[in-house]
């Protein structure tokens, strides 16, 4: 636990540079790039056009909830693109930062965060344009809205603790991002994004954590309902995510020591 406090004031402490660098870190990744920050955003966005299609269009899915079947999406997709990236982009943070890794004035438990910090940039703009897309349905904005920054929150605490661990794992054993992008692609069909889990009675939807933080998505931004209406499913979500943390952790702390010989 002793680690754990001294990392916060740490984090604390150089909280200027991390930022610092999480910029640095989202201008990189469009440097070259002719459209820019546009590439980011067209490939989520044709996600959601193509999904549209095959379940509203094609199959003529109905949400559970009295909305456009658009809008019942959109809220479920956008903090997975979130999370997703930052597993894809975290989990190669340390080949990424290498020559960050190799200086012992470094602390490397930043990398994993500078990524999520970066990853959620993007994230912060993909919720301004999901509420233009509510408003341009003529959708009244809502106090609950606020609560979409308590569940990015959330979000960026549950990716971030499995981010420690898949980084560090990825240092040893290559593998492992390839891996962790074949389970993002298997996970986004067992978390009811597409799905609700009334279409599957049986289905027990809650046993995945990320599955509070689509809820809690939804009811933000469609029923208006607050996070405290969720007790048991939300104490289970932070306790899972402080569990996967602490675990993260100390793999991350075990073989920190090994890094800078293997990169």
């Amino acid at each position: 636990m002793g680690y754990v406090i001294s990392l916060l004031k740490e984090i604390v402490a150089k909280r200027k540079l991390i930022l610092d660098l999480a910029k640095a870190d989202f201008k990189k990744r469009f440097a070259g790039s002719y459209f820019g920050i546009a590439w980011m955003f067209l490939q989520p966005l044709a996600t959601v056009l193509v999904y549209f299609c095959v379940f509203q269009l094609g199959f003529k899915s109905t949400p559970p909830v009295d909305y456009p079947y658009v809008l019942w999406l959109i809220p479920g997709i956008v903090p997975w693109f979130f999370f997703s990236e930052v597993l894809n982009g975290g989990t190669n943070c340390l080949q990424e930062y290498n020559y960050l890794v190799k200086k012992m004035a470094f602390q490397v438990e930043m990398l994993p965060i500078i990524k999520m910090l970066s990853c959620f940039m993007v994230h912060a703009i993909f919720l301004v344009i999901m509420i233009v897309v509510f408003l341009c349905y003529g959708i009244a904005p809502r106090i609950s809205w606020i609560q979409i920054l308590y569940y990015s929150f959330a979000c960026s605490m549950l990716s971030l603790a499995l981010t420690y661990f898949t980084s560090a794992i990825n240092v040893f054993f290559k593998d492992m991002a390839q891996i962790v992008g074949i389970l993002l692609q298997f996970g986004m069909w067992l978390v009811p994004i597409m799905w609700a889990p009334e279409m599957l009675p049986g289905a027990p939807a809650w046993l995945n954590p990320f599955y509070y933080i689509v809820a809690g998505y939804r009811d933000s931004m469609l029923t208006g309902d607050g996070f405290w209406m969720r007790p048991t499913l939300g104490v289970y979500f932070w306790v899972a995510t402080l569990a996967l943390m602490l675990i993260g952790l100390k793999v991350f702390k075990k073989l920190r020591p090994h890094f800078s010989d293997v990169l």
